[in-house]
């Protein structure tokens, strides 16, 4: 059994031109309109839509009769917050132990599992979450049910409302996390645009990522779904911050080597030199020449601990082993007060690697740094490539200039023109995509992924510090792209579209998927990962699909049952292309 949303809206639409076709699709965009509305109570985010449609925007006149497929029926309120891949049923024979941390990593339905055939409703009373900057600091309650982080004082409730405390009073920030960054950024250039990503381990509430944002630097955070802070993750993005479930455990991390300018752990509690080092071995891997490594709390100022003399050898001990990796890693120390260490990689390896550790170091494969898709942790060290160690321009002109990886020649037949090209193009699809949805860009879509990122045009014709953009380049991609994505100064992430994204239901506000269809015409379902796609879409969320004309209306065909209002309209090459614009209606379950 479902529910409405129990506040709907009105409008009014524009007046458009006396002829059929176009009266019609400005009404339609009328109800598009209505359905952006959000659900806040108070907040006052739900709008009255008007002149939301650009009557220039043709609907398509060829679109095919479609008959409905099958009508996907809601699942069990139990399912509210299910993650596929991380839920814990899937794991009842492990036994999670603080080595290998193997339990909190994906371990996805097998293909003889049945999938779940089903729509995830909303928890009752759902409504949109607050807008952006607000979102920072205050998360409605109906919409994370869990309170244990309040314990940790992460997070307080009042009321109807979570509200983030910035980390004061933490065991991570016990000042807050704004004077936290202000000590770093004492060591670290981070207000002028040198360091633009970074990576967050066990990030807990995401709080770090929050206020770095201010600075203009991006941080994918992440932390493994467990039955003691359940939702951290959850927290971050209803926050309005890109974080994804994951854990740094004996598979490498689903991004590219020299990715990141910045990785941070604070008491993120990973044992970093058990197995060889392996976790600093792939921290290193994704972290740039001249990046910084932080690490803050235990085995950082061990001596602090001579009260329990112990535990205090068994931090100094980590400590001085800790050290002897960086060395080995070519990490130069550069700062270390009270429980805070910063390391930095240096951009030449000529003069580390003839250290008495360094003449025992195994290089990798370069082929395979970035074959790490299920990948188990190495602990070979990553080469320096001519790429990696090229000096990045600052952001944002970073961002339009072209990526290392292009000019040095990594992807075959990709040239600095091709690269001009894509930006010019997807200037002009965002373009037209505005003139359809008048949201795009605005903080009503906050939470932003792109299925199928390229070269990452869409993310950065739409760069704004009112949205990001999660940059999902699949693992079957001809191309290779997430590495030029992310010296662009843009965020993503590696994933198989025919497996569940690592995140909760409800946490992206706007969906955009080119080709992703094509792409997996014969390898999974289509139905398969449009159910994904609603699970992780919030309520009067919007989605865009850009692909051939034959397979968006096997896409329509589907949709039809999957509780979308959609259309399928024209795009901006004069008609040749198409795209299917839809919106996901507001509907909750209910508890029984």
């Amino acid at each position: 059994m479902t529910r409405s949303r129990p506040n709907g809206g009105a409008g009014k639409t524009q007046r458009c031109l006396p002829i059929f076709f176009v009266v019609g699709i400005c009404c339609g965009f009328f109800e598009f309109g209505a359905w952006q509305m959000g659900g806040i109570k108070g907040d006052n985010l739900a709008k009255i839509v008007n002149g939301i449609a650009n009557c220039s925007i043709k609907p398509d006149l060829y679109e095919t009769h479609r008959r409905k497929w099958e009508i996907f029926k809601p699942c069990d309120s139990i399912y509210t917050d299910y993650t596929p891949c991380q839920d814990q049923r899937n794991r009842t024979m492990m036994i999670p132990t603080e080595e290998n941390m193997e339990y909190y990593e994906r371990h996805c339905p097998s293909s003889s599992d049945k999938k779940l055939n089903c729509l995830v409703p909303a928890p009752l009373g759902y409504v949109t979450p607050f807008s952006w900057p607000k979102s920072r600091d205050y998360v409605p309650k109906t919409n994370v049910q869990y309170k244990n982080l309040t314990i940790q004082n992460w997070v307080q409730l009042e009321e109807s409302v979570f509200k983030f405390t910035g980390g004061r009073g933490t065991t991570m920030f016990p000042q807050g996390v704004d004077a936290y960054i202000e000590q770093l950024a004492s060591v670290i250039p981070i207000a002028d645009g040198t360091v633009r990503t970074a990576l967050d381990i066990n990030c807990g509430v995401a709080d770090w990522g929050a206020y770095l944002l201010k600075r203009n630097v991006v941080a994918m955070s992440f932390a493994p779904r467990d039955s003691h802070d359940e939702a951290q993750v959850q927290f971050a993005l209803e926050r309005g911050l890109p974080a994804v479930i994951g854990v740094l455990g004996t598979k490498k991390l689903p991004y590219p080597s020299a990715s990141f300018d910045m990785v941070h752990c604070s008491r993120c509690l990973i044992p970093w030199t058990s197995n060889d080092g392996m976790r600093m071995v792939e921290a290193d891997r994704v972290l740039r020449p001249g990046g910084y490594w932080i690490l803050s709390g235990p085995p950082i100022n061990w001596e602090s601990y001579d009260n329990n003399k112990i535990l205090e050898q068994k931090l100094e001990n980590e400590h001085r082993q800790i050290e002897e990796y960086a060395e080995l890693l070519c990490w130069e120390k550069l700062y270390e007060k009270a429980d805070i260490a910063v390391w930095r990689k240096k951009m030449n390896t000529s003069s580390c690697r003839n250290t008495e550790y360094g003449n025992s170091i195994r290089s990798c494969d370069s082929k395979e740094t970035d074959n790490v898709w299920y990948r188990n942790i190495s602990t070979c060290i990553t080469p320096w490539t001519e790429a990696s160690q090229k000096q990045l321009n600052k952001f944002p002109e970073r961002l339009f200039t072209t990526p290392p990886r292009i000019i040095s020649g990594y992807i075959q037949g990709m040239t600095e023109k091709t690269f001009g090209d894509d930006n010019i193009l997807w200037k002009k699809h965002i373009q037209t995509y505005k003139k359809i949805n008048a949201f795009l860009g605005t903080v009503r879509y906050r939470n932003i992924m792109d299925m199928n990122a390229g070269l990452g045009g869409f993310a950065a014709a739409i760069e704004s510090p009112n949205s990001w953009v999660m940059n999902v380049v699949p693992t079957i991609s001809k191309n290779d792209t997430l590495g030029i994505i992310y010296e662009r100064g843009l965020i993503g992430i590696y994933h198989d579209w025919c497996e569940a994204f690592s995140t909760y239901p409800r946490t992206y506000d706007f969906i955009h998927a080119e080709d992703i269809f094509s792409l997996y015409k014969d390898r999974c379902e289509m139905e398969d990962i449009l159910v994904e796609m609603d699970r992780i879409l919030r309520p009067e969320g919007a989605v865009i699909i850009r692909d051939r004309i034959d397979v968006l209306n096997k896409v329509l065909r589907v949709t039809s049952g999957i509780r979308w209002n959609v259309r399928i309209m024209g795009g901006d090459n004069g008609g040749s292309d198409k795209i299917i614009v839809a919106v996901k209606r507001y509907w909750v379950g209910t508890w029984k």
